[in-house]
């Protein structure tokens, strides 16, 4: 994505020339452009440098196209009957350049709210009528998780039969979907859903990406297919709150190597984890449980035997900021990660009281399952 889109609500322009006004999101120069309007019609057009979509522009995003995770969720009102719908609906590919309409097409229809939502996710919204005799309710929820998802021709539930004076989201939603299959590419730098590089895992709703760089710094991002990624990536993980992760680095202002232990919880920000130092450069990191490292030294302590470290004996977890403690007195040559620790699972006793024989039996958490079957 060498481009960056733009968009001129009022007048109705967008395009990658349109530096002063509204930035949309960053585009390749050969991506389409998806733009829907308030009086309910949508186009799909090629990304250019300065290109007329309409007026009351209400919603536009670079468009992939056979995105089925994409859904829009909206109501509007129709220009006929008077009545207000709701749908949701997915646009995976249409001819270019062609107006379609999310409406039902009648004269003075407009769209009254609209939602982009990259995962499916449903919200709940806040419906306040107009004012009217006999109208003792101003005020309803509705939830668009209990809307299927429909073809874009479909015409949709009907809301309400009585004018809108505003809709509101109340409260976001989950996705609908379930989960989604991630991959991460690193020719591109992209992730993607077609099995392409490393799997990541199944993201949904809040779930995010965390990502540590050779430059000493940690980032977290959402799993949005367009989501542009560092060039220099170490590791790249689905980010998991327990996750300890284990860093060997070159202390800048001390000079030393340093060894630290670390989470990132939720509500950090992206930083360095090396420290502050200009001179701090990373080593290594580990994700194992138990990692050990072996040092070798050099200069004058070159024949030193090599030193064996248990980072979880060596130094606790603490917070990301902190510097760490110091690996070796001694000049390091090298470190080198070897296997973790696998610690062996205690046998754990249980008492189970057999209510027959009024007696306790007693056995090991390594017995056969079936001696768990008891009558109790």
């Amino acid at each position: 994505r060498n481009e960056k889109l733009y968009v001129n609500r009022t007048e109705g322009f967008a395009g990658t020339g349109l530096k002063k006004d509204e930035y949309v999101g960053d585009c390749a120069d050969i991506d389409d452009m998806i733009v829907f309007r308030k009086n309910g019609t949508y186009v799909i057009t090629k990304v250019a440098d300065k290109v007329f979509v309409g007026k009351d522009v209400i919603h536009i995003a670079v468009f992939s196209k056979n995105d089925e995770r994409t859904i829009y969720n909206c109501a509007y009102a129709d220009g006929d009957t008077g009545n207000t719908y709701v749908k949701r609906f997915a646009v995976k590919g249409i001819t270019r350049d062609k107006e379609y309409d999310v409406t039902k097409g009648a004269p003075n229809s407009k769209i009254l709210y609209f939602t982009e939502n990259p995962n499916g996710e449903a919200e709940i919204i806040k419906v306040t009528l107009k004012p009217k005799p006999r109208i003792k309710k101003l005020n309803f929820e509705f939830d668009f998780s209990t809307l299927e998802i429909k073809g874009r021709a479909s015409q949709g539930n009907i809301l309400t039969k009585y004018a809108i004076h505003k809709i509101v989201i109340k409260e976001k939603g989950l996705s609908t979907l379930g989960g989604r299959r991630i991959w991460y590419d690193a020719s591109v730098m992209r992730l993607n859903t077609e099995e392409r590089g490393m799997y990541l895992g199944e993201f949904s709703g809040a779930d995010q990406i965390i990502v540590f760089t050779q430059s000493g710094n940690f980032n977290l991002h959402s799993f949005d297919l367009s989501t542009y990624f560092e060039d220099d990536i170490i590791l790249i993980e689905k980010y998991n709150a327990e996750r300890i992760y284990t860093v060997a680095f070159w202390e800048g202002e001390q000079n030393f190597y340093y060894l630290k232990r670390f989470q990132i919880v939720e509500g950090d920000k992206p930083d360095r984890f090396v420290g502050e130092h200009p001179n701090s450069k990373f080593y290594s990191i580990c994700t194992d449980t138990r990692p050990r490292l072996e040092l070798s030294f050099g200069g004058k302590y070159k024949n030193r035997p090599a030193e064996i470290i248990d980072a979880e004996e060596f130094i606790g977890v603490k917070s990301f900021k902190a510097r760490g403690k110091r690996l070796s007195t001694y000049d390091i040559a090298q470190i080198t990660a070897l296997e973790p620790i696998i610690q062996e699972e205690k046998l754990i006793e249980f008492e189970v009281f057999n209510a027959k024989t009024n007696t306790e039996i007693t056995f090991d958490k390594d017995e056969k399952a079936e001696q768990t079957s008891l009558d109790l």
